[in-house]
């Protein structure tokens, strides 16, 4: 009895060593992969391998061995011409913007511009590829600034639309010193709108009392729940008035050639017309251009990854889902069409 009581004794040390460790160990993961976290990491991808592997192998499966011989001799002599270039070639970045209601994706863009810009020269590119139907002014007014310093870096910039471009993302993607839109893309909607329900009858209704305090007369305009005044609704229509004046000034300032006072009434247009309206340069897709210019320079997409925990990933998900019938019933109200 004596001797269980001891290996007992021993078991219990051991076993509470073990557990001490393992917290430590813990907390020393958890720690740095925070740090990681934060500090997010920087993935460049060379698009011409990318497609030169594609490109290889549907060549071995179709080709005989003769055409590859001849094809490997003809890359070869042209890449050992390439190597004896005494400059280097011309380089395009490939930046991706996926934006959502809160242009969630700002953040990425920030650290990508960052990193572009401590190599791209005046003889180098960057495309932006511009996805969003607009959201919060503020936070797109901050995304299109990241594409304004690349402008006013000198380095070229590209903007291609392939599926929409429209308020907010049309705010981004007048930027560019060239627009690229796909056939029938969607660019425009250069307005501003705002809307919120009112439950001051229904609380009225139920004797419920609301009260709010401000300093300041204009310090809250419209509310939720109280009762709102004429007077409140005219300088929230004149605050409005004043943020679509900006956005008007703004696509005016990056693209003289657009009649601004005919396309800022809100409306949205399919790439050919957009094209018409000088809202886009060229008809095109994303595909089509970067395809062309693999064949001319070195192209390289750069995404900047920001790891996300489980809540972050989850509460991320939810509110892409919530923008997503945001915008599904936002375009059923204003009567687009879908086939």
């Amino acid at each position: 009895m004596e001797w269980l009581a001891e290996y007992t004794m021993f078991l219990a040390k051991a076993f509470t060593f073990v557990v001490v460790v393992f917290l430590i160990v813990s907390m020393i993961a958890a720690l740095k992969a925070r740090s990681k976290r934060e500090e997010g990491t920087l993935t460049v991808v060379r698009l011409n391998e990318q497609l030169q592997r594609m490109t290889e192998k549907l060549e071995n499966a179709i080709l005989n061995k003769s055409a590859l011989k001849a094809l490997a001799k003809t890359r070869k002599a042209k890449a050992k011409a390439k190597e004896k270039a005494s400059e280097p070639g011309k380089r395009v970045y490939v930046l991706n913007f996926n934006g959502d209601i809160k242009a969630s994706a700002l953040d990425n863009l920030r650290h990508e511009v960052t990193a572009v810009l401590e190599l791209a020269t005046e003889k180098d590119e960057i495309v932006v590829k511009v996805e969003s139907g607009g959201g919060m002014v503020h936070a797109y007014g901050l995304a299109a600034s990241q594409l304004v310093r690349i402008r006013d870096a000198g380095v070229p910039l590209t903007v291609c639309v392939d599926k929409v471009a429209a308020s907010g993302g049309y705010m981004m993607a007048c930027i560019g010193d060239k627009v690229l839109a796909a056939p029938f893309a969607i660019l425009g909607s250069i307005g501003v709108v705002a809307q919120m329900p009112n439950f001051h009858r229904v609380l009225k209704k139920h004797d419920v009392d609301y009260e709010m305090l401000t300093a300041g007369e204009y310090k809250r305009t419209l509310t939720l729940f109280g009762e709102n005044t004429e007077k409140g609704r005219e300088k929230f229509q004149e605050d409005l008035e004043n943020i679509h004046r900006l956005f008007k000034s703004f696509v005016g300032q990056y693209r003289p050639q657009l009649n601004v006072a005919e396309v800022a009434t809100g409306e949205i247009w399919f790439g050919t017309e957009a094209l018409e309206k000088a809202l886009a340069d060229e008809i095109g897709t994303s595909d089509q251009y970067i395809s062309r210019m693999i064949h001319e320079a070195d192209v390289f997409e750069v995404h900047y990854v920001h790891r996300k925990r489980l809540q972050e990933k989850l509460s991320a998900g939810m509110s892409a889902v919530a923008d997503r019938l945001l915008l599904t019933w936002a375009s059923r109200f204003h009567n687009q069409r879908f086939w």
